[in-house]
């Protein structure tokens, strides 16, 4: 998809999505064989349940019929959260990830795989956990030291009100 016309679905979009209380977080065009496919990501603080994603996507759907930021091309438009193994990349996104498992790919190289405790301006606080039988142990890391990171999905992990019965 060429920026341009990246550029202009997201200035068509963003305030249909705004207006629901989510945050555009992604849009991409595909081509399947002969068809496109216009993906969008929406999130929010408290996620998105499927009700806001099928009104959302009407607002989107019919926004786009009306305009011609998609071309006279037939395209197939899918609505969408960002997943559980979802990319961090913007300071919202860490702070939507308090405490979760993550690995991070660190600027300097190397891997960290780390509870998210609290977000700040600056960096995050995290928890790694002990390894074989070891106590988990604090640590702090910059947002400069971060290269890329991605929430893990934890199959065996206590919910917190289990933990505090």
């Amino acid at each position: 998809m060429s920026t341009t016309q990246s550029e202009r679905l997201r200035e068509l979009l963003e305030p249909l999505v705004t207006s629901q209380d989510l945050d555009l977080e992604e849009i991409a065009v595909d081509s399947v064989g002969r068809k496109r496919v216009l993906r969008v990501v929406v999130d929010s603080d408290t996620g998105a349940d499927l009700d806001q994603i099928a009104d959302v996507s009407r607002a989107l759907s019919a926004k786009l019929d009306e305009s011609d930021a998609m071309g006279a091309g037939e395209y197939t438009l899918e609505v969408g959260t960002p997943g559980a193994e979802r990319l961090l990349k913007e300071h919202r996104h860490y702070v939507r990830a308090v405490d979760r498992l993550v690995k991070f790919q660190l600027t300097e190289g190397g891997e960290l795989v780390a509870r998210i405790l609290k977000v700040d301006d600056d960096g995050l606080d995290l928890e790694v956990p002990g390894v074989k039988g070891r106590k988990a142990t604090a640590r702090r890391l910059g947002f400069s030291e971060v290269d890329k990171a991605r929430v893990q999905v934890e199959f065996s992990r206590k919910d917190k009100n289990e933990e505090e019965a």
